[in-house]
């Protein structure tokens, strides 16, 4: 069974920001109240994670109101606006930029004295807001009948809802050039629509069947259903993975996956995982390797083992003898320190990884055990290992502990931070720091080594983590935002992010090669320039293609740090 997922499925940028800036609202909101006017997009999950969150549907304008209300991702008229403002309101406008692009246009015309003719479903909010600027002179149509039915007018403008079908917009403009040269034609649908119905044409021609995910009021959703059951292909609507019937799909070979531009990532995360697993139970091989796949990466054992694995390779750099026990120690560190840490995210994890957070919920006393046996575990074979690194790794394990737990007070700003997970992008520099402490300093104090050497490693260990851990925020930022988490990637964006993770694995490849050079490290050290330079290339690859699920994207990132242990076991 071959899956695809299409590379524009989920949020479009003006659904995104949308979200964002009613999350953001939320998080950083005093005791007034938050409303959108109408939904704010269409999507039911969202919205229901809205309403979890206390962020109220406004459907009516009172009279009187207090607080604050955000305009819909679709737009609303210029009077329903300055009603809400009247009425005591503030007012935050997240109305789509390419959506506010067109009420510019219809206002610019209609002030002109033009008709204005919307190409799109009159009850849609998106064209109930557009046809506000039309000053009483807007027409919908959603046919080439009805288009050809309207009067001559002697000036108008024509513009598309922006999730209209690109092919249906392209025939009215054929006819406005023959029929009509003189109206003025705009092409409003979004580059973001006309990229998902052409990869979704391409997608069903080439696959069996097509899931597209999304809410069954959505506009562009429908339409990429329509697209796709018009090539001939099975094409399957679904608001969540529960609706799906297998027996519809157990004959196809090969099935594509989209998402309308309102669909969240964690929902189609968890239609890929699902479909990915009802779907390979004619295929037991492959099934076992999945459950294997899955168990490790929920557990948390194949981080654990990249941390022994780089320990061992960091050991190795140093010159040090390849002993187990300082992997050990690293790999039972970060393992209790792991499941702790998802044991408290389990309300993110809601989002990000539901599969996990199920997991975590059905066997939360197990993994409590296993989580402090692992911890207690590691500080034996430390003190085993020297008073210091006995210390030093219990230092560390309380400050794990203080991550989540109320254990030290911080006053930051004007406010009071209770726990460290409060700090502003503190998860990806902690989890660094963590690592690079366990998988190299503890060796290092251990056998005295050399500073130079020693602070080599240690960034060539922390570029690593931070890639790795900062990566992985990007794939989660959705989960985290709705959770007012403010990890790194939400504090500076998506972009700069992966900008920064490219330079620091850059940096790692410069440092160990300069290393090398200068005799600091042992011989054919700069074999292990080759694992950031991988790194690197998957993540921009990963970055670029979407098809490959989540979990392919995370167990292929872990397995890197294991092939630094196990390409440090031949120098």
């Amino acid at each position: 069974m071959k899956i695809v997922v299409a590379k524009t499925a989920g949020f479009c940028m003006g659904v995104r920001k949308a979200v964002d800036m009613v999350l953001d609202a939320s998080n950083t909101a005093k005791a007034e109240p938050l409303y959108t006017y109408g939904p704010l997009i269409h999507n039911p999950q969202v919205l229901k994670m809205l309403e979890e969150k206390k962020i109220f549907r406004l459907d009516e304008i009172p009279q009187k109101g207090r607080g604050t209300v955000l305009v819909r991702a679709h737009g609303v008229p210029p009077e329903d606006e300055k009603a809400l403002k009247k009425a005591g309101f503030t007012v935050v406008n997240a109305t789509c930029p390419r959506v506010v692009k067109v009420q510019v246009i219809i206002n610019k015309y209609a002030q002109k004295g033009y008709s204005t003719i919307i190409i799109g479903d009159e009850k849609h909010p998106e064209v109930v807001g557009l046809l506000g600027y039309a000053k009483n002179s807007g027409h919908t149509v959603t046919s080439m009948e009805q288009f050809e039915k309207l009067p001559k007018f002697e000036n108008a403008v024509v513009v598309a809802q922006t999730t209209q079908d690109t092919v249906f917009y392209g025939q009215i403009q054929k006819w406005c050039e023959i029929h009509a040269p003189h109206y003025k034609i705009f092409n409003t649908i979004c580059g973001s629509t006309e990229r998902r119905q052409t990869e979704i044409r391409k997608l069903a021609n080439e696959n069996d069947a097509v899931i597209v995910v999304g809410g069954k009021q959505s506009g562009n959703t429908k339409r990429l259903v329509q697209i796709a059951a018009d090539t001939g292909k099975p094409a399957i609507h679904i608001e969540d993975v529960s609706q799906i019937d297998y027996n519809d799909l157990s004959s196809a070979k090969s099935i594509a996956i989209t998402a309308g531009a309102s669909t969240p990532n964690w929902i189609i995360n968890d239609t890929c995982a699902q479909v990915e697993s009802n779907l390979q139970k004619l295929h037991p091989l492959q099934i076992l390797l999945l459950k294997i796949r899955d168990f490790l990466l929920k557990t948390n054992v194949m981080a654990a083992a990249g941390a022994g694995f780089l320990t061992y390779a960091c050991s190795g750099l140093q010159g040090f003898d390849k002993d187990l026990r300082h992997a050990s120690i690293a790999m039972l560190y970060v393992l209790s320190m792991h499941i702790l840490n998802n044991l408290f995210m389990i309300k993110s994890d809601k989002y990000n990884n539901p599969q996990r957070a199920f997991f975590y919920k059905k066997n939360r006393v197990f993994l409590w055990i296993c989580a402090l046996a692992s911890g207690a575990a590691g500080l034996y074979l430390s003190f085993a290992a020297g008073v210091l690194s006995f210390i030093i790794l219990l230092i560390m394990s309380f400050l794990g502990l203080s991550y989540n737990l109320k254990l030290i007070p911080f006053i930051i700003r004007k406010g009071q931070f209770a726990r460290i997970k409060d700090i502003p992008g503190s998860k990806t520099i902690l989890i660094t720091i963590a690592w690079g402490t366990v998988t190299c300093l503890l060796p290092a104090v251990a056998n005295q080594s050399n500073l130079l050497p020693v602070a080599v490693v240690f960034f060539f260990a922390a570029g690593l983590v931070f890639a790795r851990t900062a990566f992985f925020d990007v794939l989660a930022i959705q989960g985290d935002r709705i959770t007012g988490k403010e990890t790194l990637p939400i504090l500076i964006g998506e972009k700069q992010s992966f900008k920064i993770i490219q330079y620091v694995l850059i940096f790692d490849v410069c440092i160990i090669l300069m290393a090398f050079f200068m005799d600091l490290l042992v011989n054919k050290a700069f074999m292990l320039a080759f694992i950031p330079l991988i790194m690197f290339l998957l993540i921009k690859f990963f970055r670029n293609d979407t098809r490959i699920s989540g979990a392919h994207r995370e167990f292929i990132i872990e397995f890197t740090f294991i092939g630094a242990g196990l390409l440090s076991a031949v120098i």
